[in-house]
């Protein structure tokens, strides 16, 4: 025979009220079954539920942030175009003659950065050796920079921006010197002092 003692039929569980102060969100809407004008089909635990919080977001709009910046540049480079175009006379040569060779020529101004150092180095360095710097350097920037690799703006990646911005700055001095202090026969003249005017005899 068992020792384990039934409580009696006449004892009833008593279920003490919630204190306020304690309450939890499934326990506010505890409504009686009387009151309520719907039933109950299923429980869904509190856990099971899935709230996302939205973060606080640091983006703007692209209207009128970005679009008036780039309208202003865009504003900005067509009158420097067109100063440069009434200001500055580049005047069209006369057909080219295959009996006469000419004289030495300059490059496209894409390409005026590698004569411009071809007139210094080697054309082995200035034409294979400093490009094949620039470029794998350039892919080798973001591997430089690793104190911040999941950083999103400039200012977080000032190593990599010093980087990339001196390779641009090199880049832009040798195409600006080809391009305003050279003049015919690829030597070097100072623009409306030694030489009338620019030259750009291609």
């Amino acid at each position: 025979m068992s020792d384990v003692k039934t409580p009696p039929e006449t004892e009833k569980r008593v279920v003490l009220p919630v204190d306020p102060t304690r309450r939890t969100e499934i326990d506010k809407q505890r409504v009686p079954m009387s009151a309520r004008p719907y039933r109950l089909l299923a429980l869904v635990k509190q856990d099971a539920v899935v709230r996302v919080q939205k973060e606080p977001d640091d983006t703007v709009m692209t209207w009128p942030h970005l679009l008036t910046i780039e309208f202003l540049a865009a504003g900005v480079m067509s009158i420097f175009l067109l100063l440069m175009g009434l200001f500055i006379n580049a005047p069209l040569e006369e057909l080219a003659n295959g009996n006469v060779t000419p004289a030495v020529a300059k490059a496209p101004w894409y390409f005026l950065g590698l004569q411009e150092l071809l007139a210094y180095f080697h054309p082995t360095v200035a034409g294979v050796l400093v490009p094949t710097f620039v470029l794998v350097g350039a892919a080798f920037i973001p591997y430089i920079d690793r104190e911040n690799i999941l950083a999103t703006r400039p200012s977080q990646r000032k190593t990599a921006v010093m980087l990339f911005t001196f390779f641009c700055i090199l880049g832009l001095v040798v195409t600006f010197v080809g391009i305003f202090f050279r003049g015919p026969g690829y030597t070097f003249v100072i623009p409306y002092v030694t030489s009338p005017g620019l030259h750009f005899a291609l």
